[in-house]
């Protein structure tokens, strides 16, 4: 088959794409992904096809960003930005799709809009993919929706009065959806009622890429969903620099502090306080600062501060993760072994916090409130409880046996067999 991969976001999107699309490749199949410019090199470096399509969702657009950030309004802020180019990420979507004599499947991501339509005008397969059990909204679980975050604890009145109070909320987004529906109309399909939740998932085929341990399957999820586990994305991941290994090899443990490949570049007071923190209890502490990290603390023998570092390749060094839950970043983390302190900043990141949480290996502590003082605290009892350093080692030895690309890619396999026999 050939297969083109749609896709959006940070490296915590793409990577999990990239792994999907090399154990495809591995098999025979011509795989492409149509994505932002931004990560051209990353994808072209792997061997994978690539398409550009708008719009360019820099993650080091510093304003683009911080709005989309926001704890409350932020997930707003994405759609605006996606449905703002909605007509030509179509056409950037159809010239993917008809290059090379044309593909047999799409596989469309949570912000694929311009997918899914293309999928329902030309009849192409049509397989959708999440990163992250929020994506389903389920009456079933005490999910943390960013604008709502208060709306979890009426999940006590039972899934059928709860999904009421869901749909209400479903209801709420539709008011963004007349761009969808106005290029809908304009190619001759019907509206749909509710494209950024049920819409959304493809009739043949779902992929929930993420560990069973974050989301078992729900009654309301759609029958066709398949949880595959985390799809992991290691190699091309250069190896630790001189300078870290050193560090690290330099004495205990380090805790690693890290707000991803986004929202690094919208850090506020995060790397300050975490170094004062680790200081108020006497911690080694290696900070993942990103490229532009801007004012920093003071240099301390025991304070290492780096651009980048691969986090398959830091995170088992650590002692502890601070981290901003991001499905990649937890991913990782998890597979790692390590307890975490989650500070999560919009999207996904309040619910994978606190489904992280509830397996007892991490804390978390809103934005607003990341100060030393706090952080400090949380830090020390996660640090002194081997309760905690136990689960968490329990938690990383099942999440390694997972392989979410192959575990995808058979079922994309498995489903779409006729139109692989034909290819």
């Amino acid at each position: 088959m050939r297969i083109v991969l749609a896709t959006f976001g940070s490296l915590g999107d793409l990577h999990p794409v990239i792994a999907l699309g090399l154990s495809l490749q591995a098999r025979g199949h011509r795989v492409a992904l149509v994505t932002s410019e931004y990560h051209r090199e990353r994808i072209v470096a792997t061997g994978l096809g690539f398409h550009r399509a708008a719009p360019d969702l820099r993650p080091d657009d510093k304003a683009l960003v911080r709005a989309t950030m926001d704890e409350r309004r932020g997930p707003e802020q994405v759609v605006r930005f996606m449905l703002r180019h909605l007509r030509q990420t179509y056409a950037d979507y159809e010239r993917a799709v008809n290059a090379e004599g044309g593909a047999d499947l799409i596989v469309t991501s949570d912000l694929a809009y311009a997918g899914v339509i293309l999928a329902q005008k030309t009849g192409i397969g049509w397989a959708s993919q999440v990163l992250s059990p929020l994506s389903f909204l389920s009456a079933y679980d005490d999910s943390v929706l960013p604008p709502l975050p208060w709306l979890r604890h009426l999940n006590a009145l039972g899934p059928r009065v709860y999904g009421r109070v869901l749909g209400i909320a479903k209801s709420a987004a539709r008011r963004l959806s007349d761009p969808i529906n106005d290029v809908r109309r304009s190619l001759g399909l019907a509206a749909v009622p509710d494209p950024f939740f049920d819409d959304k998932h493809a009739p043949a085929l779902v992929l929930a890429m993420f560990s069973r341990l974050l989301g078992e399957a729900r009654p309301d999820w759609p029958p066709q969903t398949v949880v595959t586990g985390f799809a992991f994305y290691d190699g091309h991941e250069q190896a630790l620099d001189p300078r870290t290994r050193a560090f690290i090899a330099d004495g205990e443990r380090p805790i690693v502090f890290t707000l991803g490949s986004a929202a690094v570049f919208d850090p506020g007071v995060f790397f300050t306080e975490s170094a004062l923190a680790a200081k108020a209890i006497g911690r080694r502490a290696l900070l993942v600062v990103g490229p532009e990290p801007g004012p920093l603390p003071s240099a301390d023998p025991d304070i290492a501060f780096v651009p980048y570092a691969p986090f398959s390749r830091v995170f088992p060094e650590a002692a502890a993760i601070v981290h901003q839950g991001g499905s990649g970043t937890t991913g990782q983390a998890m597979r790692a072994g390590r307890p975490m302190l989650i500070v999560p900043y919009a999207h996904d990141q309040p619910d994978n916090a606190q489904r992280v949480k509830t397996l007892g290996i991490a804390e978390t502590v809103r934005r607003r409130d990341y100060r030393a003082p706090r952080v400090a605290a949380a830090l020390r009892r996660l640090l002194d409880d081997p309760t905690v350093a136990g689960r968490a080692r329990q938690v990383g030895a099942l999440v390694s046996q997972e392989d979410g690309a192959n575990a995808a890619a058979d079922a994309i396999e498995r489903v779409f067999r006729d139109s692989a026999r034909r290819s």
